[in-house]
């Protein structure tokens, strides 16, 4: 049997809103109503925004996407004048990343959320990278 993550359920405090800023930067279809669930599908998985009181307690969510994919986002991403960082900490902002030779940014949702767009995954390009991810504690030019 093959595992899949399905679901998982995101808190927000207005869940419609949450999923279509979501769907509209990620450039996917629009969510569906489940119950007292908007359910947003991002490939085989999908996230459930359930509404709950602020103060909402913040999570992280990563997407990797494609190259051109990225570029897509970043537009809308900059069109919609959402501040955006290289790092998760908002040090760097108005930066895009290139660890593991790819290209990433952090951004956050109406209830601030940390949400990234990669294009490789953490790690993935090892140590030889030109750019190499670093949480790979890679050691440095001798």
């Amino acid at each position: 049997m093959t595992v899949v993550l399905d679901h998982t359920i995101v808190h927000a405090s207005d869940p419609a809103a949450s999923a279509a800023f979501l769907a509209e930067i990620l450039g996917l279809p629009p969510a569906r109503k489940l119950a007292h669930f908007t359910v947003l599908a991002i490939g085989e998985t999908s996230l459930d925004f359930l509404p709950d009181t602020p103060p909402i307690r913040s999570r992280h969510f990563a997407f990797r996407v494609s190259e051109a994919e990225f570029d897509a986002i970043f537009e809308r991403i900059r069109g919609r004048d959402i501040p955006y960082w290289a790092d998760p900490f908002h040090t760097q902002p108005g930066a895009i990343n290139r660890w593991d030779d790819g290209r990433g940014l952090y951004f956050d949702d109406p209830d601030g959320h940390l949400l990234e767009i990669i294009t490789r995954s953490y790690g993935s390009a090892g140590c030889e990278a030109e750019n190499p991810n670093p949480l790979l504690n890679c050691p440095g030019p001798e």
